[in-house]
């Protein structure tokens, strides 16, 4: 539904993007995920014809985004970081004189815009001015007119920035109803969200794609021993005695007891499958009652923070080893 081939773009000496090259799938909730700069509203204004490439393709619903640029923004329903709303029209009529622009046919209109409002939730506020509206609720009214011409293809940049806690659930929920019907590119800076809603993850930095998979494969490919958490009944030393017996167990640590002799414990353990059902078997054998046990899995931050370097912390680590003048190097 969406593909990028060796897409880059300058702007004079800057290098915005480079040989940025993924396909996404029909219905797909694609993640695009990297820090300031990174490059990702570059490559969606690219996809939503805002500007062109300086060189590659992409095709978006099977039209290609410089050749056929009127019929790819006829396929897309486009959410900016900003969104641009005239304040002072009522939600209904805004949504109204979008669909127009849309050239979604007089007939057919009413229809489009009610089902919008219902779809968003704006059926309280439809008669009022977007500019009594909270932030929240302009988002739903971006988002509105984002899906107003049912779109194969949604692209929306940010949209629960700025949102309160409750707000940002509410946006969230609706973001992945769309999910089958839609192909969705979803930017944010909430990793949460990340987890939450999308199917894969589309990771850049510095203009160049990282990564592009789902959660659960990057984190099996990231790590190399897993966390993992064990809740058990028994004396706690004759308990660490047994687990730092068992091979491929590392790190051990007490995290916790709770009434009644019972005691939580941390620890890395290796990736093979054995080891998991060794310290079951061991534990049980010995006369020990197990309560819990889990792999701690990594989640989108833990993905992030290790394949996208701190270049902040970096930068001032080598500034702290500079010796200053007058010192020996």
């Amino acid at each position: 539904m969406i593909s990028a081939d060796k897409l880059c773009k300058r702007f004079g000496s800057v290098q915005a993007i480079k040989d940025v090259s993924f396909e996404v799938e029909k219905g797909e909730i694609v993640g695009f995920l990297g820090s300031n700069a990174a490059g990702k509203t570059t490559t969606m204004r690219i996809l939503t014809c805002y500007f062109p490439p300086t060189s590659g393709s992409a095709t978006v619903a099977g039209f290609d985004v410089f050749k056929d640029s009127l019929k790819v923004r006829q396929n897309i329903g486009y959410l900016p970081e900003n969104v641009p709303l005239y304040t002072d029209m009522p939600v209904e009529y805004f949504l109204d004189f979008i669909a127009s622009l849309k050239g979604i046919p007089g007939k057919e209109r009413d229809a489009k815009v009610q089902s919008a409002i219902d779809r968003c939730g704006l059926g309280e506020v439809a008669e009022k001015p977007i500019g009594f509206l909270s932030k929240g609720y302009r988002q739903r009214v971006g988002i509105a007119q984002a899906i107003i011409t049912d779109p194969p293809v949604l692209i929306l940049d940010e949209p629960t920035v700025g949102l309160d806690p409750k707000q940002i659930i509410e946006i969230r929920n609706l973001i992945k109803s769309f999910g089958g019907k839609s192909t969705v590119i979803l930017s944010t800076h909430i990793l949460h969200e990340i987890e939450k809603v999308c199917d894969r993850i589309l990771l850049i930095d510095r203009g160049q794609i990282l990564a592009f998979d789902t959660l659960p494969n990057l984190a099996e490919k990231l790590q190399e021993r897993y966390d993992f958490s064990l809740t058990v009944t028994g004396s706690t030393e004759k308990i660490k005695a047994v687990l730092k017996g068992i091979d491929g167990v590392d790190k051990l640590q007490e995290t916790g007891k709770s009434d009644k002799g019972i005691y939580h414990y941390r620890m890395k353990i290796a990736k093979s499958k054995s080891v998991r059902e060794a310290i079951s078997a061991k534990l049980t054998a010995d006369g020990f009652q197990i309560l819990e046990m889990h792999i701690e899995k990594m989640s989108a931050e833990d993905i992030f923070r290790a394949m996208v370097p701190d270049r902040e912390k970096s930068a001032k680590d080598q500034t702290e080893e500079k010796p200053k003048e007058g010192e020996a190097k």
